[in-house]
């Protein structure tokens, strides 16, 4: 009976995170970045709060990189909860210890995670890999949460026929106005919203900076970094 019940109640989670430390921008200047703090923890915190078990992997199973800017007082709220955050990712056993992406068996997953940060854009916009598990989680049915900048990786989840798997679906995702007002819009090389347009996903736009999640099936994506807790609430919703 304590079986069932502890199989009911637990989940693995995967969390798949940019193995990328700079993001290279249109002159070709290598912009310091990794992996956006809030959008690791909100979710982790929440789904271990929920009794659920989390597996990193990243692109070679490279130790991922925290952008510095997302540790700093003004983006967490205070001095406080920026300590806190850091604090959770230096005890973070799965941040220390991840996996190779190329090694993922989906079948040990009931949920997929993507947080933001810029180093999507520099690895997992062209890995083949995540798009492939993008792909099959999609088809699979399981739920699938994707925030930020992490949409990028949807660019590389691409069909035999050259069409992107995430088609028409209604996605939130980092925007054009967010980018210009963060001042790197006019030294990318490209902006997400435009990407994920031209390959026919439905960008939904929300105002700079406020929470915005978009559920479309089992695709719950978020916008921001502010998305990044109520989209965790709404992955542990469909992961009952």
């Amino acid at each position: 009976m304590g079986r069932s019940t502890y199989r009911l109640t637990m989940a693995k989670i995967l969390f798949v995170i940019t193995g990328a430390d700079h993001w290279t921008l249109a002159d070709g200047t290598e912009h310091p970045t990794g992996y956006w703090a809030e959008e690791a923890v909100a979710p982790y915190e929440a789904f271990k709060a929920a009794g659920h078990e989390i597996t990193v992997a990243t692109p070679g199973g490279v130790v991922p990189t925290v952008d510095k800017g997302s540790l700093a007082a003004e983006v967490n709220g205070g001095q406080e909860n920026a300590d806190r955050i850091a604090g959770v990712i230096a005890s973070s056993d799965e941040l220390r210890n991840p996996i190779r992406l190329e090694d993922v068996d989906l079948d040990d997953y009931a949920a997929v995670y993507y947080p933001g940060g810029h180093g999507p854009l520099e690895d997992l916009a062209v890995d083949a890999v995540s798009g492939e598990i993008l792909t099959r989680t999609l088809e699979s049915g399981k739920p699938l949460g994707v925030v930020c900048h992490a949409p990028a990786a949807l660019l590389a989840a691409v069909q035999p026929d050259g069409t992107n798997s995430f088609a028409g679906y209604r996605v939130a995702a980092f925007t054009n106005a967010e980018e210009t007002q963060a001042g790197l819009a006019d030294k990318a090389k490209w902006l997400l919203q435009d990407r994920l347009t031209e390959a026919g996903v439905q960008v939904q736009v929300g105002e700079p900076w406020a929470p915005k999640v978009v559920v479309d099936q089992n695709l719950v994506t978020g916008q921001n970094p502010a998305s990044s807790a109520p989209l965790a609430v709404e992955l542990l919703k469909k992961l009952g």
